[in-house]
């Protein structure tokens, strides 16, 4: 089938790249033309693991398309899907609409024949409803179907999952709209299609990513008691995912959730909540928790080190297997070190150039691991990189002036560091 897919994010491309590798004629289309230049040139705009391969492949097979036309792209789709971004609103934290209802108002026109209209953006209850209305007061003679179809594409992950999907949820009532999407996913044959209404389906994103993050302020919560308590945090977090009920997933205590989704949406869900006048202390208190936590593991870093220290920091992405550093951990620990005047010295395998667009020249940064550690009194570990856990510890000992770190992802051999002299610090664990 014919599918359009309205933004080249990190949803966009991802599942423009996916849909073309099972077959389908997909057409990308972005109002910014030097992103959609650069694509048609082969270049990517965004790093996801396994991405590149399978766009080349699927840019040479034809199947794969970049356009700035909404009418080239739409025109005789069979499915529409709008992956555009919903940005937290600056002072009330709601997710703003602007670029779906701008999106829904620019695609009704060159809507042709039965045609499938799916809001991939993660979006508030009644979106669905608002799109809706804009195309059939835009095209009242448009044959379409508006749907909701939230995305569940882990960052760094992005290509697995889609082709890997745990489920796939389907907001319609429509008899039509259902049998087209379960054509689409007809190769995905031990894959739950979950059909709801539309706003049960706009909620389940919502209440899913508030729920992790819950769980994740959760674990840093017993950090923070086995800090003082005297016990490991890696340790409970392995006990209590070996409980079914409970599972390993989202047990990593650390320097608190970020990126494009968690921060986002816990404060839309908040917003919501009190539109329809609900309470939700549990995503409230999770969300001003988090928004402490960057605060917090900068006062260890500096703890750690002599008032004019220079620190290295190993990474900047909010998360590994990205480049994306919107609202990352990192980036907020980093500035709030700043405040107090550090001189910082950064590399991540991914996310400098982002970074560098956040923080511009506040920091140095560096080409590789041991540029940025050198002359260093503390290293402070801020993103997973299992790059990091690769690094030769031994010969990062000789490049610093102070072997000391803070590892605030609990990923670095603590045993193996301390062996070659290093002052070992990490997250939900007493100091010695």
């Amino acid at each position: 089938m014919k599918i359009a897919i309205i933004g080249t994010g990190y949803v966009g491309l991802p599942s423009g790249v996916g849909f073309a590798e099972l077959g389908n004629e997909v057409y990308c289309i972005d109002n910014n033309i030097n992103k959609i230049n650069m694509l048609n040139k082969g270049v990517l705009t965004l790093y996801e693991n396994g991405l590149d391969d399978l766009f080349t492949r699927n840019v040479k097979a034809g199947r794969l398309h970049f356009t700035t036309s909404m009418k080239d792209g739409v025109n005789n789709a069979d499915l529409v899907i709008i992956a555009v971004g919903t940005p937290p609103h600056p002072v009330t934290k709601e997710a703003d609409l602007q670029y779906i209802e701008a999106a829904a108002q620019e695609l009704a026109p060159y809507l042709t024949g039965y045609t499938v209209v799916a809001t991939k953006s993660t979006v508030p209850v009644g979106t669905g409803d608002k799109v809706e209305a804009i195309i059939r007061k835009s095209n009242p003679k448009a044959d379409a179907d508006i749907i909701s179809l939230p995305e569940f594409l882990r960052e760094g992950f992005a290509i697995y999952d889609f082709f890997h999907p745990e489920r796939i949820v389907v907001g319609t009532d429509s008899e039509r709209a259902r049998q087209l999407i379960s054509d689409l996913y007809a190769t995905f044959e031990n894959t739950k299609l979950l059909f709801v209404n539309r706003k049960s389906s706009e909620t389940i994103k919502y209440a899913s990513n508030a729920f992790l993050a819950i769980k994740l302020n959760y674990i840093n919560e017993m950090a923070n008691f086995c800090e003082k308590s005297g016990a490991n945090i890696d340790e409970v977090a392995l006990g209590m995912g070996l409980d079914s009920r409970i599972g390993n997933k989202f047990l990593k205590a650390g320097p608190g959730y970020g990126g494009s989704c968690f921060p986002k949406d816990t404060n839309a869900m908040s917003y919501m909540a009190r539109q329809y006048g609900v309470t939700m202390p549990l995503i409230d208190t999770t969300i001003a928790e988090n928004d402490a936590r960057p605060a917090l593991m900068a006062q260890r870093i500096l703890q750690l080190s002599k008032p004019d220290a220079k620190i290295a920091v190993l990474g900047l992405a909010f998360k590994n297997g990205t480049d994306d550093c919107r609202t990352s951990p990192a980036i907020q620990i980093i500035e709030k070190l700043l405040e107090k005047k550090a001189d910082i010295t950064a590399f991540d395998p991914q996310a400098n150039v982002s970074a560098l667009k956040l923080l511009g020249n506040k920091i140095a940064y560096a080409d590789d691991a041991y540029s940025a550690v050198k002359d260093a009194d503390i290293i402070a570990v801020l993103t997973e990189w299992k790059d990091f856990t690769e690094l030769d510890w031994q010969k990062i000992a000789s490049l610093v002036r102070q072997k000391v770190i803070m590892d605030c992802r609990n990923i670095l051999d603590a045993t193996a560091l301390k062996k070659l002299g290093f002052k070992y610090r990490c997250i939900g664990q007493k100091d010695e």
